[in-house]
């Protein structure tokens, strides 16, 4: 079969589409995979064929000076960016993708790029399939992710996901939709949500988030999408940081990284207190020389190798890092910035891998100090090896694969004529 895959964000939004991609092909079928562009690296190491969607979503979230602390006029300007971005470039999205979907089998979508992917599908009548990296099924069970974590009654829970991440795509980016739509394939009847039309596939793990009994039965929860082992070879000043003496604190924030400003990295080399430490500046611009010297600066590199190398892992707990670190059986410090990273800290802590987390705006070091206190305990690394172990053993590459081929084959992935 010929597969059409569209998505858009950063490295964590992509890197597990690009696992299932490599999957898929394995499986003997043909895709084509959409990303946004400083991503496409992952994609061209394994042989994946991949194209780059317009607009740059790096050069917004790479902000200026990181000895500057940001305003709240930065970060609301920050979010206007990053949402003109995807509007403004909606239309080049849809015929980019709707070229290359007129001769597929079926399309898959994700990220913010979802609203387009289901746009094309339902124009052209073909049979898709919504990949996502966190909840967005309602359920009585817990609340939308997007959302604070806490209890709260059932209903108000499965009321909760009138904020789901799908539905606050829909509402933000639907006008720009509606209108690419209309001007690409005419006017015609679209509608209906993404729970009414769309089988869902989750690429996260059943251990750390079990199914709820309320989801339909076409939502699945696979596992993970780690991206397989590649023939990559460690720089050598890194393997003798490595070598030098016990394993290192890992402290990356991914596509976050911008806003951790100077303040914020006072706080946390405070709190690690001279300990040997890795740092990964991830979109940001900062640079070996605003660290102590405890502190080796790294490029991208896979968490599959470098994580089971250290100590803990300091992160924003985004989807994919928090997999990544779970599943390398090392316990975890999140510190959360915005949207569904408050969920995936939460169920960290639930799993008894990580502390309760701290939002990054609240980072001090006598708490973050603890929180590493807390990570070096027996019973917590024991939990975290025994949660990596669990997760191994998952294969949500295969078992995404194969109920694709499933729900494709059958039929019983939904086309835009319901």
């Amino acid at each position: 079969m010929r597969f059409t895959v569209v998505t858009y964000g950063s490295e964590g939004d992509t890197r597990p589409l690009v696992a299932l991609c490599r999957g898929l092909m394995d499986a003997r079928h043909e895709v084509q995979l959409f990303t946004e562009q400083s991503t496409l690296g992952s994609a061209r190491a394994l042989g994946v064929p991949v194209a780059a969607l317009a607009g740059e979503l790096q050069s917004i979230l790479r902000l200026d000076d990181p000895l500057r602390e940001l305003s709240r006029r930065d970060v609301l300007k920050t979010f206007a960016q990053s949402l003109r971005l995807v509007n403004e470039n909606t239309a080049s999205w849809m015929r980019s993708v709707s070229e290359h979907a007129r001769s597929s089998d079926a399309i898959l979508f994700a990220g913010l790029a979802s609203v387009t992917g289901r746009t094309v599908a339902q124009a052209l009548h073909k049979p898709a399939i919504n990949l996502c990296l966190q909840p967005t099924s309602a359920t009585r069970e817990f609340l939308s992710p997007v959302l604070p974590p806490m209890r709260m009654p059932a209903w108000v829970n499965r009321l909760s996901y009138g904020v789901s991440p799908n539905a606050l795509m829909a509402f933000l980016y639907g006008k720009a939709t509606r209108a690419a739509r209309d001007e690409i394939f005419g006017r015609g009847e679209y509608g209906g949500s993404f729970a009414d039309q769309f089988p869902i596939l989750y690429g996260f793990s059943a251990h750390l988030v079990k199914r709820p009994d309320d989801w339909p039965e076409s939502h699945l929860i696979t596992g993970h999408w780690p991206l397989p082992p590649v023939d990559w070879q460690a720089p050598h000043e890194l393997l003798e940081f490595l070598a030098a003496g016990p394993p290192p604190i890992y402290v990356g924030f991914g596509a976050m990284s911008s806003f951790f400003r100077r303040e914020a990295l006072g706080e946390i080399t405070t709190a690690i207190a001279g300990r040997r430490a890795l740092f990964y500046p991830g979109w940001s611009k900062i640079s070996a020389a605003m660290l102590p010297d405890n502190m080796f600066v790294i490029d991208s590199i896979p968490h599959s190798w470098l994580f089971p190398r250290t100590s803990a892992v300091i992160h924003h707990a985004g989807a994919g890092t928090t997999h990544s670190a779970a599943r390398a059986g090392v316990p975890s410090i999140a510190l959360p910035v915005a949207v569904d990273q408050f969920y995936w800290a939460a169920r960290l802590a639930g799993a008894g891998v990580a502390p309760k987390y701290i939002r990054a705006a609240k980072i001090d070091a006598k708490t973050l100090a603890g929180m590493l206190e807390f990570t070096a305990q027996d019973s917590v690394r024991e939990r975290a090896q025994a949660l990596g172990a669990a997760m191994a053993q998952e294969q949500g590459v295969p078992r995404a694969v194969t109920a694709i081929e499933a729900l494709v084959g059958t039929g019983g992935a939904a086309t835009g004529d319901a």
